[in-house]
């Protein structure tokens, strides 16, 4: 009966530290897939880069409407990332589309962005028509999903590197499931600091006075033009390469 009794406890013993052993593996993976996330995604996103340009397009809204319009960008980066993640490359398929041309489109539009917010001036004159339009439910939705969500904040760039995340998948079920919530996790995380940076960029570039905002923000524009011509760069290059691999045959 002792004997018994001890093989029970050993056996619930093993069982015990399996189960320890295989939790520690799947939070290991989750946080490492998290830290992974967000260090691929933040760089690219760049919420603090990109929030003198937010104060610049939306210099005719209220504090109450900044803050509306900063949850709505936040949701629409959320839902954009989380989408390329997981079914991006299902979509591209579908459609017959490559990253590389995904790329292309993208980088000609955050250049075209990117030069014509170089060449704005500094204060930009608001109509009254346009202050009393922005308050508006349907035209703040309208801006913040373009240009403030896509392809400013969660542009080519930022959609390519969530398509690549979400690529390979592991084969098991249980490290499927740590993956997919990391991904979420730090998706949610970059999000998050969209949305504070955002939200308070009125407070952060007052720290820098009118004079150091405007530099801010042309060279947060400048850089924004060079990401772009990088982006549409990577796209022409991957094409060209595609086009040569295809006539290599």
């Amino acid at each position: 009966m002792g004997d018994e009794r001890r093989s029970v406890a050993v056996r619930t013993m093993l069982l015990f530290r399996r189960f320890v052993e295989t939790m520690l593996t799947d939070f290991r993976q989750f946080f490492e897939t998290l830290l992974l996330a967000v260090a691929a995604l933040l760089p690219i996103v760049n919420p603090l880069g990109g929030a003198p340009i937010y104060l610049a397009k939306t210099a005719d809204l209220s504090r109450d409407a900044h803050g509306e319009l900063s949850r709505r960008i936040a949701v629409n980066c959320f839902t954009l990332l989380l989408v390329s993640t997981f079914i991006g490359a299902y979509v591209l398929d579908f459609f017959g589309l490559s990253i590389p041309a995904v790329q292309v489109a993208g980088g000609a539009v955050v250049c075209a962005i990117g030069w014509s917010l170089l060449n704005e001036p500094d204060q930009a004159p608001v109509a009254s028509h346009d202050a009393v339009r922005a308050v508006t439910p349907a035209d703040l939705a309208r801006r913040a999903f373009y240009p403030l969500t896509m392809p400013l904040t969660v542009g080519p760039g930022s959609i390519s590197v969530a398509i690549t995340l979400g690529a390979n998948q592991p084969a098991s079920v249980r490290a499927l499931i740590a993956t997919s919530l990391g991904h979420i996790a730090g998706i949610s995380v970059v999000v998050l600091i969209v949305f504070l940076c955002y939200r308070y960029a009125d407070r952060i570039l007052r720290k820098l006075g009118d004079v150091g905002t405007a530099i801010v923000t042309r060279l947060t524009a400048f850089i924004l033009l060079c990401i772009g011509v990088q982006i549409l760069w990577n796209g022409i290059a991957g094409l060209v390469d595609s086009l040569h691999r295809g006539t290599g045959h």
